[in-house]
């Protein structure tokens, strides 16, 4: 049979149509692109919290000397407050010498300098500085005898970027609905915090976490000198986000941190090799050998990096990264191919081991309690990220394990986060020491759902748009004070909230109707991840 032409009046509709699909398609890609950009902007490009102006009823005495800060609301604020001074580069930072005088505190102070993470540059190096070793306090009263929890934040962008400084972070809200002292703690970061020169001479024997070190001086800071600002040093919470969430796991793993605080929240804090694992010797030492040859600098020349631009450092680091991760056939966590980024170093002293261990937990956590969880979603809205076309038993089980959600959601769900905190909490809990709380924060109006750092708001405290959502902020915020307070997180909304062990499963449901449930998801992690054993 003859076969019959395309009439050609017809070919214009076709074409109409075509342009139509292509029109949605672009679209779709433009509001996902968006959505990461927004997801991205929320985390790592907040504004910083604004200066104010001093008053001398604020004035409190430390270690160091006086410190001025400001009075908003019945919240006594203090940004900038020098924990240590690092005097050169890639070593631990000396104590603070003491000033006469009142310091003013009431401008956040430098942060570290900064090192490119995800794929995006680390941008031009304004307001860093090698001594960027600075803390921001807030608190409801000072030198009233009072011992309040003390929660200190340790904020995300891996171990790489970011600061304290972001008004995102702001403790304000969090100390006066909670009756807290809230902290939040700048630290050296990237090639800065973590370039591993032990190699090269005993001056850089703790190099390779430098950052690590500075954390540790700001709670020995807080120790020391957090009684004047209304707080109690024996009762000390770390929580952090994100990167932050992962320096929690270092500082539970190092010895030098011991004593120094209770209780630990991790929030989306791990993935395989940045919490789960940190970065083994053999390949922080290759990778060392990658940044000096990048640089042409010869071992005999060291000293040479004390006084090298950040510019010209950090780009030679880049390249250095992404060779030594195709060396190690290093898995890029948001992309195929291989990736690595700066963290922790695993050299038997400063850092015994990982925070998992084979069969067990890192044995300096054993008797800190630990909150821990992730968010539904994560990076899963950005464009390229979620988990593919799902088997209609994977929806199933989607369906089974967060009834309330659309199954037409069900291929977002997380698993890049969500699986290293199933590991992390199970061997925690095998540790048989101080309890386990596991959380999944469900909350996802809109088209970005869940996203990674959704909750911080939440927790923060930071009022809400919605009646339904400042619901969930004030029963998060107080069950994470609780925490604090207790060790038991707890708050009026909430059920009660059991410990997470392999046999109970037990895991709070985070949403605008809270729900405690157990092995709530354990078939379809087993079904989008048949070969992850936790």
């Amino acid at each position: 049979m003859e076969e019959r032409p395309v009439k050609k009046e017809n070919q214009p509709k076709q074409r109409k149509r075509w342009k139509k699909v292509l029109l949605i398609i672009l679209c779709i890609v433009l509001v996902l692109l968006l959505a990461g950009f927004l997801i991205l902007r929320s985390i790592f490009m907040q504004p910083s919290i604004p200066a104010a102006t001093g008053d001398d009823r604020t004035i409190v005495e430390t270690a160091n000397g006086k410190i001025r800060g400001s009075l908003t609301d019945s919240v006594y604020q203090y940004l900038g407050i020098p924990y240590a001074e690092a005097k050169e580069r890639f070593t631990p930072a000396a104590p603070v010498q003491p000033w006469s005088g009142v310091l003013d505190a009431n401008a956040v102070g430098a942060m570290s300098p900064q090192s490119g993470m995800l794929g995006m540059s680390a941008g031009n190096q304004d307001g860093t500085d090698n001594n960027c070793q600075n803390l921001n306090i807030w608190t409801p009263g000072i030198m009233d005898g009072q011992k309040r929890a003390v929660m200190v934040w340790l904020h995300g962008g891996g171990f790489s970027t970011g600061s304290a400084n972001q008004e995102l972070y702001s403790g304000k809200d969090l100390s006066a609905s909670g009756d807290v002292v809230v902290v939040s703690v700048n630290h050296r970061l990237g090639v800065a915090g973590f370039l591993d020169l032990s190699a090269y001479g005993e001056k850089y024997r703790y190099s390779g976490n430098a950052g690590l070190t500075d954390l540790v001086q700001a709670l020995e800071w807080i120790h020391e000198n957090i009684a004047a600002f209304g707080g109690d040093p024996e009762n000390v919470t770390l929580f952090g986000q994100s990167g932050g969430g992962a320096k929690v796991l270092a500082l539970m793993t190092t010895p030098y941190a011991k004593g120094l605080f209770q209780k630990g929240i991790v929030q989306s804090g791990a993935t395989e090799t940045m919490g789960v694992t940190f970065t083994q010797k053999e390949v922080s030492a290759d990778l060392t050998a990658e940044v000096l040859a990048q640089l042409n600098i010869q071992p005999d020349d060291i000293e040479a990096l004390q006084t090298l631009d950040w510019q010209t450092l950090e780009s030679a680091s880049q390249q250095a990264l992404r060779r030594t991760a195709e060396k190690y056939q290093i898995p890029a966590p948001l992309s195929s191919g291989y990736a690595m980024e700066w963290g922790p170093v695993v050299e038997g002293d400063y850092l015994p081991t990982n925070p998992v261990t084979a069969d067990s937990f890192a044995e300096n956590g054993k008797d800190v309690a630990l909150l821990i969880g992730s968010n539904l979603n994560e990076w899963t809205m950005m464009m390229g990220g979620n988990q593919g076309k799902l088997s209609e038993e994977a929806v199933q089980a989607f369906q089974a394990a967060y009834p309330t959600k659309e199954a037409s959601r069900a291929n977002r769900v997380d698993t890049l986060i969500r699986l290293p905190m199933l590991k992390i909490m199970s061997h925690k809990a095998d540790q048989l020491g101080a309890p386990v709380y596991a959380y999944v924060f469900t909350w996802n109006p809109g088209l970005r759902g869940a996203y990674h750092g959704a909750e911080i708001p939440f927790v923060f405290h930071h009022a809400q748009r919605s009646q339904a959502a400042q619901q969930l902020a004030d029963r998060m915020s107080q069950a994470w004070v609780n925490f604090a307070k207790t060790g038991v997180p707890s708050a009026e909304g909430l059920p009660e909230w059991e410990p997470y062990t392999r046999d109970s499963g037990a895991t709070m449901l985070l949403d605008e109707t809270p729900a405690l449930v157990h092995h709530h998801d354990e078939k379809l992690m087993q079904l989008l991840a048949p070969e992850y054993v936790y």
